[in-house]
C-alpha cells in the first residue's frame, strides 16, 4: 500500500492506493499538527490495513502554505525513517502519477523537503 499527501492548503488530502487510488479530505484548518495522525490512521484503516502496512510514501512539495508543508512533510519523513520505507517528493500538476512512477523505479529521497513557492511570511510578536 502507498500513500500519498498534499497539506499545501488547509483542506488535507490524502490518497490511499491499494490497487487504484482512493481520496480522503479533511478540512484541517488550524489543526493539522494535533489531528493529522489520526486523520492518517482513521483513512489507512478503513480498508482494512494498518499504519505498518505502507510500503511507500508520495509528498506534495508545494508550492503552497509554509506551515501546512512543513508539518505535512515532517510527518512523512518520520514515518518512512521509523518504518524504513521509500519516501519521495514531487511538486506539479500531476504529482501523484510522477511520484508512482518514481516509487515503482525505486527511487528513494530519504529525506522531502519543501518548496514553498516563495519566502515564508514570518510575523513579528505582539510583545
Amino acid at each position: 500500500m502507498i500513500i500519498a499527501l498534499d497539506t499545501s492548503t488547509p483542506t488535507c488530502h490524502l490518497f490511499v492506493y491499494t490497487d487504484t487510488w482512493h481520496e480522503h479530505q479533511w478540512d484541517a484548518g488550524r489543526g493539522l499538527a494535533k489531528g493529522l495522525l489520526g486523520f492518517m490512521q482513521t483513512a489507512i484503516t478503513e480498508y482494512g490495513h494498518f499504519p505498518e502496512d505502507v510500503t511507500g510514501i508520495i509528498s506534495l512539495q508545494g508550492p503552497g502554505s509554509y506551515t501546512g508543508l512543513r508539518i505535512g512533510i515532517t510527518v512523512l519523513n518520520t514515518i518512512a525513517s521509523a518504518q524504513a520505507i521509500p519516501i519521495v517528493g514531487v511538486t506539479g500538476e500531476d504529482w501523484l502519477a510522477a511520484g508512482l512512477v518514481r516509487l515503482n523505479a525505486e527511487q528513494d529521497d530519504r529525506l522531502v523537503m519543501p518548496e514553498y513557492g516563495g519566502e515564508p511570511h514570518i510575523t513579528t510578536p505582539r510583545k
